[in-house]
C-alpha cells in the first residue's frame, strides 16, 4: 500500500478520518437543533463527498454556479439550490434543462427584472421554478435589504405563474472580516434575524415562507440557533483551513485538507517548496481581513513562514533554524481550501500515512 512519503509533489491530500468527523459534526449540530442541512459544495466540488453529506442527513446541496449544479445532477443529486442570481438567457435555458431531468431546483432572486427574465423563458416550458429571495445581512454583495424590500419582491414573485416562492436566505460572508469570536457570533445573530424578520414580514402579508436558510462556516452554529431558522448551508466546514483557524472557529487538528510538498531549495535564510501560487493560491484572508501569516501553514514546522509565492515556488523564511532540508516532504494546510481544491483533478485520500483511495474533483474549473 502506498505511503504518503512515496507520493510525488505537489499532491492534494484528504484525511478521511478528519473529513468524516467534520461531516458528522455538522450533521449532529443540525439534528440536535431541528434544522435541515444543505451544504455548499463549492469547497469540495466532489460528487463522492456530496453523497457522503447526503448520507449523513443533508436534504440536498448548494452550488455557486449552474455548471456545478449540472455536474452534481449528472452524479445523481437531485435537490439543488443555486445560490447565485441568474438572469442571462443561456443560463436560464440550462435551468430548464435541469428541471427536465427531474432536479428539484431552487435559485436565488433579488431583482424584479430577473423575475421577468425567468418568467419569459419558463413560459415556453411546462415547468415552474422555485425561487428563494436572497437578503443582504451585511456583506453588501447580492441581496435585497431585509424587511420592506424582501416583502416587495415576494409580492412580485406571487404575480408570476411560473415562479414559486420557496424560501428566504442569506450569506454572512462579512463574518470573515471579524476580529473575534464574539464579533462572529454577533454577525451570526444578525444574519439569522435578517432572514427570520423578513420571512415573518412576508407571512404577515399572507405570503408563506417555508424555508429560512443561513450559511457561512464561521456563523452557522450561531445563526442556526436563531428562533425561526430552518436550514443551514456551511461549505468550508467540511475541510476547514488556515483562515478558519485564524478566525478562531477551528483548530489545525480539524483541517482535513493539505498539500504534500517537497523542499526543492535549501539556503541560509530560507527554503523553497514546490508549491507556488498555482497550487496554494494567494489568499491570506477574506473581505479585507488578513487572518493568517504567510500563504499556508506547514504541519509540524511553525518556525517556517511561507512568506512569498511565485507560480511554482513557495519561499519559506524562518527566524530560528529549521530542520527541513533538501528533498524533505511536508504537509501544508492551505489558507483557503476552496480555491486550492479548484487547482487539482483529484484527492489522494489517506488514513494516517496510508493512501486509501483517489477521488475525482468533479466540478473543478467551473466558470459558468
Amino acid at each position: 500500500m502506498t505511503k504518503l512519503h512515496e507520493l510525488d509533489t505537489p499532491t492534494l491530500l484528504l484525511d478521511i478520518k478528519k473529513l468524516e468527523k467534520n461531516i458528522n459534526t455538522i450533521a449532529s449540530f443540525t439534528e440536535e437543533n431541528g434544522l435541515a442541512l444543505r451544504p455548499h459544495i463549492k469547497t469540495h466540488k466532489s460528487i463522492h463527498i456530496a453523497n457522503m453529506q447526503i448520507e449523513s442527513g443533508a436534504v440536498g446541496i448548494t452550488t455557486a454556479k449552474v455548471s456545478e449544479a449540472e455536474v452534481m445532477a449528472a452524479g445523481g443529486i437531485k435537490d439543488i439550490l443555486i445560490a447565485y442570481p441568474i438572469s442571462s438567457h443561456q443560463k436560464i435555458h440550462k435551468l430548464v434543462q435541469l428541471l427536465m431531468i427531474g432536479v428539484s431546483l431552487k435559485i436565488a432572486v433579488d431583482n424584479t427584472d430577473q423575475l421577468r427574465y425567468l418568467q419569459q423563458e419558463l413560459e415556453h416550458s411546462p415547468y415552474k421554478l422555485e425561487v428563494w429571495i436572497k437578503v443582504n445581512s451585511g456583506l453588501h454583495r447580492c441581496g435585497v435589504e431585509p424587511g420592506v424590500e424582501a416583502v416587495k419582491l415576494a409580492k412580485e414573485i406571487m404575480s408570476y405563474n411560473k415562479l414559486e416562492l420557496g424560501g428566504i436566505f442569506t450569506h454572512a460572508g462579512h463574518s470573515y472580516a471579524a476580529n473575534s469570536i464574539e464579533e462572529i457570533d454577533a454577525i451570526g445573530v444578525s444574519e439569522g434575524k435578517a432572514v427570520v424578520d423578513s420571512a415573518n414580514d412576508c407571512e404577515r402579508e399572507g405570503i408563506p415562507i417555508r424555508v429560512r436558510s443561513v450559511g457561512s462556516t464561521p456563523t452557522y452554529r450561531t445563526a442556526g440557533k436563531v428562533p425561526g431558522i430552518t436550514e443551514v448551508r456551511p461549505g468550508n466546514a467540511v475541510f476547514f483551513d488556515s483562515i478558519q483557524v485564524g478566525l478562531g472557529v477551528a483548530s489545525f487538528d480539524n483541517c482535513a485538507l493539505s498539500l504534500l510538498s517537497s523542499v526543492v531549495g535549501e539556503y541560509k535564510d530560507r527554503i523553497v517548496l514546490d508549491t507556488g501560487s498555482k497550487s496554494l493560491c494567494l489568499d491570506k484572508g477574506a473581505h479585507g481581513n488578513e487572518t493568517v501569516k504567510g500563504f499556508g501553514s506547514i504541519v509540524g514546522h511553525p518556525e517556517v513562514t511561507i512568506a512569498r509565492l511565485s507560480e511554482e515556488h513557495g519561499v519559506g523564511t524562518f527566524t530560528q533554524r529549521t530542520t527541513l532540508k533538501l528533498t524533505d516532504k511536508v504537509q501544508i494546510i492551505p489558507n483557503h481550501a476552496c480555491t486550492v481544491v479548484n487547482q487539482f483533478q483529484e484527492y489522494v485520500v489517506h488514513d494516517g500515512e496510508k493512501v486509501v483511495d483517489l477521488w475525482k474533483i468533479d466540478a473543478r474549473g467551473m466558470v459558468k
